[in-house]
This record gives C-alpha cells, structure tokens and sequence, in this order.
C-alpha cells in the first residue's frame, strides 16, 4: 500500500471543495452559526471539516469506503491485521478490547495499576479482575510493569483466565519484556491485551521498545494523538487475527462509540498515521536527541534525578522510551506538584502530570531547542532556590499495599451502600474509585477493602493539592462504602 496516501482527508478536502448547501447538522453550518470570536479564532477551514457522516465521507460504524481505507493503511503501518479507528480517545479502545474477549464471570489477569478504563470495562462486563503486582519502584514512587515470572505464575494458579492485559510502556516510560511475556500466554491459549496509551511512537524506531504488534499482542489500544501527532481524542483499536474475532471486535466498538463521528478527528489519524510510517524515524531521531539532550543536563542539576537505563534491571523494567522525562524532586524538600505549580506561575511551563515525587515532561518533535533549554533553565533555578545549603536526608518513599478483592466490582458498584467518613472506612467493602488522575490508577476501588496504608496515601496526595477523584464526594472527606 502507499503510505503517502491520505484517504480519507482527501475526501474531506474534496467534499468541502464542492461546497454543497447542508441540510444536515452540524447546525452551525460550516461556521456561519457560530459564535463569531470562536469561528475566528478556530478558523473556517476547520469548521468546515466538521461533518457527519453522509455516504460521500463513509460511515466509521459500518466503514466502505475512505474510512476503511484509512484503517487498512493504518493496519500496515501499525503491523496489525486490522486497525480500527477510535473518535472517543484510548478509554473507549480499552474498554473495547476488554469486552470483546470476557464477559460476566470471566477471570482476566490484570496489573494493578492499570487505568480507569480497564476497570470501567471489567465492571460493565462483570469480569473477575485477578490483579497482578507489577514490579514497584521505591526511589521514585511509582509503578512498573509485569515481569515475566508474576505473569506465568498466575497463568498457572488461573488456568481458567481468559485474557490478560499488559502495559507496554508505562505512562513513565518503562516497558516490561513483552514479547516474553506473550509467548509465554499463547503457550497456554490466553490472548494478550495491550494498553498502549503512551506507545504510538515505539514501534517507528529501532531505539525505542517493541510495539505491541511487533510482540505479537493479540490486541493494543493506542494513543495517536499522545505522541503520534493527530488530534486530542483520537486513537486506533490495533487488532491481530488468530485467538480475536476482528468483526466482533468491531460490533463491540460500535457499541460504545457515538454515531456523531469527528472528522476533525478522523482525518487528523488519517494524515498522523501517513506522518509516522513515512517520516517517524527521522522525527523521532530528532525527539530523542532532544530528550537525551534533557535528561544528560537534569542529572546534572544538584537534588534532581531522571530515570533512566539504571533502573532497567528486570524483566518487568526491560526497556525505556527515552521521551518521556520522569523526573525525581523529593531530595529538594518539594513535591512534584509544588514544581509543577512553580513552573507554571513563575516559568509558564506546562507538564505533563505531577505526583509526590515527581514531575513527567513528555519530549516530542514538537518541541524545539528552546523549549528545552528553558525547562532546563527552569529546573536549575528552582532547585538552586530550594535545594541550596541543605543536606536532607534520602526521604523513603511510602506507596499504598494492594488492596484484598472481597467482591467483584460489578457486585460492589451496584450493591446496596451507605456513606462514611474518609477515616472510618477500615475494613470496609469500597464501592466506588479513588484514583488521581493523571496518570488515572485507582488507589482505591470498587470491592477492594479499604486500609489504613491507602487512607493516609489518598490523605497525602489531597494534602498535597494533587487531583484526587473518583467520588461522589468531590471533596473525598466521605466515600460510598457497601453496606455491611
């Protein structure tokens, strides 16, 4: 196939060129119905693209025409069988790729830190998450991913699971060996899901870690729009024929998405797609110089530290995306969200998320000298201010346990309930999620029982100012527990 094609966004160029009188929505009729400062702002090509799906633009549930050849140009450019194009962001391709393969009372292996949506998926479906311990970092607060051996022991203490889902890479970059890892599923018949949020990029540099498709995973909910240059929402569903039903895979998707399709949307994976299979290797060389070109300055800023190849010591911690900058600040006193805040009130830089510890700046072609230089600056002012004349102590990191399962979250979602304080919570049944988002990991959620280890841990973050959510109470003083 010719990867210079871009079908669909053709289409759309030529449907707009012809310029047809529309009795049909969008109402506000290529722009002239709009507010008249956004029109001008967003512009009236871009307005002008924003339409529905009439025969001449193919239908994304039913696809003929543009939209399916898109997709196959996608599928050869992702190494899939077939790729399916998502308006609705990861979160509705996860939870696609979920309730395809398991349904009520089916166990599937899943890594505890994985996303909201794969949870989300698990309830509507009324699996049985059988959670797995991915491999934690101590020094930097966060979590890795599955090693080998904690994926082929439970696939011999679950012989009965029907899926597994993996993370390839992490939101901090660090990618498990998953092509172990899937060979040693398929050894046992057990499909391979991956959520690839933060992995568009990888499989279109020899540098960077294998790509779900290049591991042989039997499915990869991928985020184009993360780091691959399309629009915000939009990503593929890629898909490996073998042990998934492609056309099932697609009823599941039509299930969940809208019938008002984003073209904005959809041509932006169109032309993202042609971008990365023609020029990725060399945007990405450009991308990595940048990043390496970051982290070799941070490591050199007293009181900071990057992570990087020292921390690739297992199977669970294989391979790193050099782009992604995750970056330690608790030797300067602060926590990342107190950098994120400086950065951002004193230096108007933006960054990808904070937690306790950390910040993440994520390094794209996008991105520029400049833009680099500054936040280099900006590091190094912020930690001479905080960090000068003291000697702290290494400050160990504290990370909530694994909560025990008591029931599935299905049964604790849709139990009877009562609310209690924060603080009272102990032992109870939890029946709704507490996560902070970004990244989106539940600390907490439903049928899990509730500790004081992951109490005080919700505390800390709210102490801190990050973005606790999940309950009703948006305040998190009182959560929904079951009613015993």
């Amino acid at each position: 196939m010719n990867q210079n094609e871009t079908p669909l966004f053709d289409a759309l160029l030529r449907h707009v060129a012809r310029n047809p009188r529309q009795f049909h929505i969008p109402g506000h009729k290529k722009g002239r119905g709009m507010d008249s400062r956004f029109r001008a702002f967003v512009g009236d090509n871009a307005l002008a693209l924003d339409l529905i799906n009439i025969a001449p633009l193919d239908d994304l549930h039913h696809p003929t025409g543009a939209i399916r050849h898109a997709q196959e140009l996608a599928a050869e450019a992702f190494g899939a069988d077939y790729t399916f194009f998502s308006v609705q962001g990861t979160s509705t391709a996860i939870m696609t790729m979920v309730m395809a393969t398991v349904g009520p009372g089916d166990k599937i292996l899943v890594p505890r830190n994985v996303h909201k949506s794969v949870l989300t998926a698990i309830i509507l479906a009324d699996a049985t998450p059988v959670f797995l311990h991915p491999e934690v970092d101590r020094e930097f607060g966060i979590s890795h991913g599955l090693s080998v051996e904690t994926v082929a022991r439970a696939l011999e203490e679950h012989p009965d699971a029907r899926a597994l889902v993996v993370i390839n890479p992490t939101y901090f970059g660090i990618a498990a060996d998953l092509e172990r890892i899937v060979e040693v599923a398929h050894g046992v018949g057990v499909p391979v899901l991956v959520d690839e949020a933060h992995g568009v990029h990888i499989g279109f540099h020899p540098d960077l870690p294998l790509s779900a498709m290049q591991a042989g995973a039997d499915m990869a909910a991928t985020s184009v729009h993360k780091l691959g240059g399309s629009m915000t929402g939009s990503s593929v569903l890629n898909v490996r024929e073998g042990m998934i039903d492609p056309r099932h895979v697609q009823v599941v998707l039509s299930m969940l998405t809208t019938t008002s399709t984003s073209y904005l949307l959809l041509a932006s994976l169109d032309v993202a797609r042609k971008e990365l299979a023609i020029h990725g290797r060399e945007r990405l060389d450009y991308a990595i110089s940048l990043a390496s070109k970051a982290r070799r300055a941070i490591q050199a800023i007293p009181g900071l530290q990057c992570l990087d190849e020292r921390q690739l010591v297992s199977s669970a911690t294989y391979a790193l995306d050099p782009t992604k900058l995750t970056i330690s600040v608790r030797d300067l006193g602060l926590t990342g969200y107190d950098v994120e805040r400086i950065l951002r009130e004193e230096y108007n830089i933006e960054v990808e998320l904070s937690d306790l510890y950390n910040i993440l700046c994520i390094i794209s072609w996008g991105d520029t000298e400049e833009d680099i230089e500054a936040l280099i600056q900006a590091l190094e002012a912020i930690a001479e201010r905080y960090g000068q004349g003291a000697v702290r102590e290494h400050q160990p990191v504290t990370l909530p346990s694994m909560p025990e399962l008591r029931m599935t979250p299905r049964s604790a979602f849709y139990a009877r309930t009562e609310v209690v304080p924060l603080q009272q919570a102990v032992g109870r049944t939890m029946a709704e999620m507490v996560m902070v988002y970004p990244p989106g990991i539940p600390i907490l959620l439903p049928g899990e029982v509730i500790t004081q280890d992951n109490i005080d841990y919700i505390e800390a973050n709210l102490r801190a100012g990050l973005p606790v959510q999940g309950p009703d109470d948006p305040e998190i003083r009182m959560i929904k527990v079951v009613r015993d």
